[in-house]
Parts: structure tokens; C-alpha cells; sequence
């Protein structure tokens, strides 16, 4: 009992070193994030004032000729998607293909945040604990320098931990509720096309599967 006691002991304190890499590296992904969620914000902003006018006056007599003309800021997901549907929209399998695509997309784009939110804290924690033998073992050996320095380890890991876990958890938010909105003009263009392929006879109105994966 005593030799398998001693190896979780060495293997858990093991471990402590590339717990601590990982942290550090998660720590400089989640300020490249930061930076690139704050642009794309910014982004977004031109680009939902400059396509909010072009809904409200949306319909199916004139979505694709709105639409083709519209000159809105670049939007990596929102213009294939749109292209997409004008030019295949007669077909209610295609119109859900194009949904389809559309939420897999966001759902990639949220990947970083996710596992940030998710690994952060769990690293945070394995930090946390792994010094805390050592240090339990300095204390009992009257060493108070070396059970000093291991909780300064265990208290750091959590602090970043929980920084990268909460960087990770409010962009994934943030974004949540932009795909969300983008979604919802997508369904709606989508509907509209729908509307005009039926009234042309060149289809009949499907009902798009409504996904909401993105949302969750």
C-alpha cells in the first residue's frame, strides 16, 4: 500500500509542471482572444447598422435584388451564406443545408471559447491541489519556506485558472448572442426566399429546420 501511495504521489506531483505550461500557454491564448473578439465587435457593429435598414424593407419581391445590390462591411459567414440562398433558395433541402453550414460555422468559431472556459478552471484547480501535498509535507517537517512556496504556486494556478476560464466563459457569451442574431436574419432571408420561390412556382416553402445548437 505504501509503494502504490508513493507513486500517485510522484505522478501527481508530476504533473504539476505541464499543468503549469498549459495554464501559461492558455493565459496568452485568451489575450490573443480578447483582442480578436474586441475587433470583431467592432466589426460587427458597422456591419448590423449597416444590414438592420436593408431588413426592415425586405421582402419577397425584392430580397434578392436588396440583397445582390446591398454594400455591406465584409462578414466572413453571413455573404457566402447569403450567396448561397439567392442563388439555390428554390430548394427548401438547400435553404436547410445553407442553415446548416451557417450554425456549424459558429459552432467552430466558439470552440476556443469553450475550452478556455472549460480547461481553465480545471487546470486552475489541478494547480491548486498538487502543491498542497508538498506543502502538507513541509509543514509536517517544520519546513515553513518550502510549504511557503508551494502555496504560492497552488494560489497563482487558481488566479490564472480562473482568469482564463472567465475570459473564455464571456467571450463565448458575447458570441453566443451575436450567431444568435445572425441566425435569425439568416432564417428570415431564408423564409423570404422561400416565400418568392412559391409564389414563381420554382419550389415549395420548406420549413427550415429551426437549430439552435449555437444558442445553447
Amino acid at each position: 500500500m505504501e509503494l502504490l501511495t508513493r507513486v500517485l504521489y510522484l505522478l501527481s506531483t508530476g504533473l504539476l509542471v505541464p499543468v503549469i505550461v498549459l495554464l501559461l500557454i492558455l493565459f496568452g491564448r485568451s489575450l490573443l482572444l480578447v483582442g480578436r473578439t474586441y475587433g470583431a465587435w467592432l466589426s460587427r457593429l458597422r456591419f448590423r447598422a449597416a444590414l438592420r435598414p436593408l431588413l426592415d424593407r425586405l421582402d419577397h419581391g425584392n430580397v434578392e435584388a436588396v440583397l445582390r445590390d446591398a454594400d455591406l462591411p465584409p462578414e466572413p459567414r453571413w455573404a457566402p451564406a447569403i450567396g448561397r440562398l439567392l442563388d439555390h433558395g428554390a430548394s427548401a433541402a438547400q435553404r436547410e443545408k445553407v442553415l446548416a453550414d451557417f450554425e456549424a460555422g459558429c459552432e467552430t468559431d466558439l470552440a476556443p471559447a469553450r475550452t478556455m472556459a472549460r480547461l481553465g478552471p480545471m487546470l486552475g484547480l489541478m494547480g491548486t491541489l498538487i502543491p498542497m501535498g508538498p506543502a502538507l509535507v513541509g509543514l509536517a517537517a517544520g519546513d515553513i519556506v518550502a510549504m511557503a512556496e508551494n502555496l504560492q504556486v497552488a494560489f497563482s494556478t487558481t488566479v490564472v485558472g480562473l482568469f482564463v476560464g472567465g475570459i473564455g466563459f464571456a467571450v463565448q457569451q458575447a458570441k453566443q448572442r451575436w450567431h444568435t442574431e445572425a441566425l435569425n436574419d439568416l432564417e428570415f432571408v431564408s423564409g423570404l426566399v422561400g416565400e418568392r420561390a412559391e409564389v414563381s412556382g420554382e419550389g415549395a416553402v420548406g420549413s427550415p429546420a429551426v437549430r439552435r445548437s449555437a444558442r445553447a
